[in-house]
C-alpha cells in the first residue's frame, strides 16, 4: 500500500499501455457511465409512475435504491464469473440483462414488477459490466494507468448530465414507458463494450520448446486471501466509511435550495454545476496522479482527496444562501471527481492485477452495505432535526474519518512492514534485480537461455494463460 505493486497480469503479458488499450479506455468511460448515472437518471420518471400506479415518492426511491444495491452488492458474484469464464462473456451477458430489465419493465403493471426488472434484472446487468471493465482497464494500462482511470470515471459526470435531459424529453414524448423501451435499446451498447474488452494475447513459444501440456491447478473462483494484505483490510475499512457520507450531499443539496426558497429550475441547477466540474476534476487528477513523485504516494493523494472532500461538506453546512451552495458544489465536484479518479486505482495498486477481480468484488460488497445505510440515516436525521446543516455535518465527519483511517492506517501499519521484503522470493527478485545492473551483453544472453529453460521447468507458473477463460474467447 505504501508503494505501487508491479504487476505483469496473470498471464503474464506486460501491459501494452496503448494500441488497443484505448478502445478498452472507451468502452470503460460508457460503462462507468452508464453504471453511475442510469440510476440516477431514472429518477425523471418518477412523478409519472407516481401518478400512474398511486405510489408515494419513496416508493419509487426504491427503483434507485434496488440499482444501486445491486451494483455494489453483486460484486463477488461478477468476480466469481470473471474467473470463471473471463471478462467479455461476462460483459456481453450483463449487456443483455441490463437492456432486457429496462424494456420488460416497460410493459409492467405494478411498482413490484419494475423492482424486480428495472432494479434487479437491470442492476445486476450493469454490475456485471463494470466490474469486467475495471479488470480489462487494469490489464491494459500500467505506466498510463493513473491517467486511464481519471478518464474512465469522467464517464460518470459526462452520462448525468446527457441522461438526465434525455431522460426528460423521452418522458414527455413518449410517457415513462416508451422512455424505459428506448433507454433499454441505448444500454445494448454495453454489449458492444464488451466486445471491444479483447483478452491479451501470450507470447507465443516456438514449437522446439514447447511441451505436452500438464494439468493446471484449478483456479480461484473468488480468492479471499486478499484479506491477509494488511494494505486492502485498511482500504476496505475506508472506503466502508467513506461511502456512508460520499453520496449524501449531492442528494439533499437541491432539497437544501428548495426549502430556502428557491425555484425548482434554480436548485436543480446545482447539481448540473457539480457535475460540470466533475467532467475536467477527474481527468486532471488523473493525470497528477501519474506524474513519478506522486504515483508512489498515490495513496496519501487519494487520503487527502477524502478530507477536501469532508471539508467542504462541513464548510457547505453553514450555506444560507444560493450563492453559498454554488460555491459549495463547486469544490465539491473537485473533491468528489478526484476520488472518483483515485479510488479504484489505489485498490488496483494496493493488490496487484492478479488478485484484483477479487479485491473489487469484495470490496463492493462491504460499500454495498454503507451506501444502503447512508443517505436513509441521514434522511431520519433530517425528519428528526428538520435541518440541513446537521446532515452535512454528519457527511463531513464520516468523509473525513475514513480518510484519516487510510492515512494513518497506511502511515503506521503498512509503509514500515514495505521498507522489507515481506518473503523469501522478493528478497530473492530484489538480488537479483540489483545484480543485473551490471551485467554486461554476454550474460544477458545467458540469462535469456536460462530463462527458456525455466519456462520449460516451470509451466504452472508460466502456462496460466493457456487456460485462462479469455483467451478461448
Amino acid at each position: 500500500m505504501g508503494a505501487v505493486v508491479a504487476d505483469d497480469g496473470p498471464s503474464g503479458v506486460k501491459a501494452p499501455d496503448g494500441g488497443w488499450g484505448w478502445a478498452v479506455l472507451f468502452g470503460c468511460f460508457i460503462i462507468t457511465g452508464f453504471s453511475y448515472a442510469f440510476p440516477k437518471a431514472v429518477s425523471v420518471f418518477f412523478k409519472e409512475l407516481i401518478r400512474e400506479f398511486g405510489i408515494g415518492y419513496s416508493d419509487t426511491a426504491w427503483i434507485s435504491s434496488i440499482l444501486l444495491a445491486m451494483l455494489y452488492g453483486t460484486g463477488p458474484l461478477c468476480s466469481v464469473c470473471v474467473n470463471r469464464f473471463g471478462c467479455r462473456p461476462v460483459m456481453l451477458v450483463g449487456g443483455l440483462f441490463a437492456s432486457m430489465g429496462m424494456v420488460i419493465a416497460s410493459f409492467c403493471t405494478s411498482i413490484v414488477q419494475i423492482y424486480l426488472t428495472a432494479g434487479v434484472i437491470t442492476g445486476l446487468g450493469l454490475a456485471l459490466n463494470f466490474q469486467p471493465s475495471l479488470i480489462m482497464l487494469n490489464r491494459y494500462f500500467d505506466k498510463r494507468r493513473p491517467l486511464a482511470n481519471g478518464l474512465s470515471a469522467a464517464g460518470s459526470p459526462v452520462f448525468l448530465c446527457a441522461l438526465s435531459p434525455l431522460g426528460q424529453i423521452l418522458q414527455h414524448k413518449y410517457g415513462w414507458r416508451g422512455g424505459f423501451l428506448i433507454l433499454g435499446g441505448m444500454l445494448l451498447n454495453c454489449c458492444v463494450c464488451g466486445a471491444l474488452m479483447r483478452p491479451l494475447e501470450p507470447p507465443k513459444k516456438p514449437e522446439a520448446t514447447k511441451e505436452p501440456a500438464e494439468k493446471k491447478p484449478k483456479k480461484k473462483l473468488l480468492d479471499f486471501s486478499v484479506f491477509k494484505d494488511g494494505g486492502f483490510v485498511i482500504y476496505t475499512l475506508a472506503a466502508s466509511i467513506m461511502v456512508l457520507g460520499l453520496f449524501v450531499p449531492p442528494v439533499f443539496v437541491v432539497s437544501y435550495a428548495k426549502d430556502l426558497g428557491y425555484q425548482d429550475t434554480k436548485a436543480a441547477f446545482l447539481l448540473t454545476i457539480l457535475g460540470f466540474i466533475d467532467i475536467f476534476a477527474r481527468p486532471i487528477c488523473g493525470i497528477v496522479a501519474g506524474l513519478k513523485w506522486v504515483r508512489p504516494r498515490c495513496v496519501y493523494l487519494f487520503s487527502f482527496a477524502m478530507i477536501f472532500n469532508g471539508f467542504t461538506d462541513l464548510m457547505g453546512s453553514m450555506s444560507v444562501d444560493y450563492a453559498g451552495l454554488v460555491v459549495f458544489c463547486i469544490f465539491f465536484g473537485i473533491s468528489y471527481g478526484m476520488v472518483g479518479a483515485l479510488q479504484f486505482e489505489v485498490l488496483m495498486a494496493i493488490v496487484g492485477t492478479q488478485k484484483f477481480s477479487s479485491a473489487i468484488g469484495l470490496v463492493l460488497l462491504a460499500e454495498a452495505m454503507a451506501v444502503l445505510i447512508g443517505p436513509p440515516s441521514a434522511g431520519k436525521l433530517l425528519d428528526a432535526t428538520g435541518r440541513y446543516m446537521f446532515v452535512f455535518i454528519i457527511a463531513g465527519i464520516e468523509v473525513t474519518t475514513s480518510a484519516l483511517v487510510l492515512a494513518l492506517g497506511n502511515f503506521f501499519c503498512i509503509k514500515k512492514k514495505s521498507e522489507e521484503p515481506h518473503t523469501k522470493e522478493e528478497a530473492a527478485e530484489r538480488e537479483e534485480l540489483n545484480k543485473s545492473e551490471d551485467k554486461t551483453p554476454e550474460d544477458a544472453k545467458v540469462d535469456s537461455i536460462e530463462v527458456e529453460q525455466f519456462l520449460k521447468d516451470e509451466p504452472e507458473k508460466n502456462g496460466e494463460v493457456v487456460t485462462n477463460p479469455e483467451t478461448c474467447v
